[in-house]
């Protein structure tokens, strides 16, 4: 189940503001098979992320998810809130790892809105969780959003 309630609504400038919440995706439990082929779709094929065995040798209790691919999951809430144009910054640092089975919920906060060279900017934290509440993901983001006219 991925879910994202403003998906269809274009966002303004003047409709956000500092504290705003963006609204949350949550992602189906990440399987193997989307780590394979997460594998083949960005050339990232290092076994850690298909083979359990390996896993289990190198001390991370077995397979565990491509730190881009949360990245991405996260990325996707944003190009949902904001429309995949207005992205102008987005950076995160890895917190943990994520397993098969995990379900991750990617949330954020508007903390910032300026106005540059004529455009009106936001900014924000995100972050991505596990069902436990065990953070994978958090990053900052700066976008440029369209003005009403």
């Amino acid at each position: 189940m991925t879910t994202n309630a403003e998906v269809s609504r274009k966002l303004f400038f003047e409709d956000v503001q500092v504290g705003d919440q963006i609204p949350q995706l949550v992602k189906e439990p990440v399987t193997k098979v989307q780590l394979v082929r997460y594998a083949g779709a960005s050339g990232d094929f290092n076994p850690l992320h298909t083979d359990p065995e390996l896993g289990e040798k190198v001390g991370t209790g077995g397979v565990i998810a491509h730190g881009m691919l949360i990245m991405g999951f996260v990325g996707q809430m944003l190009s949902d809130y904001i429309g995949p144009e207005a992205l102008r910054k987005f950076q995160v640092s890895f917190k943990g790892m994520t397993r098969p089975g995990d379900i991750i919920t990617c949330s954020g906060t508007i903390t910032a809105k300026t106005e540059e060279d004529g455009q009106g900017l936001i900014s924000g934290k995100v972050q991505a969780v596990d069902q436990t509440g065990d953070v994978k993901v958090t990053g900052t983001f700066t976008a440029a959003l369209p003005r009403r006219e």
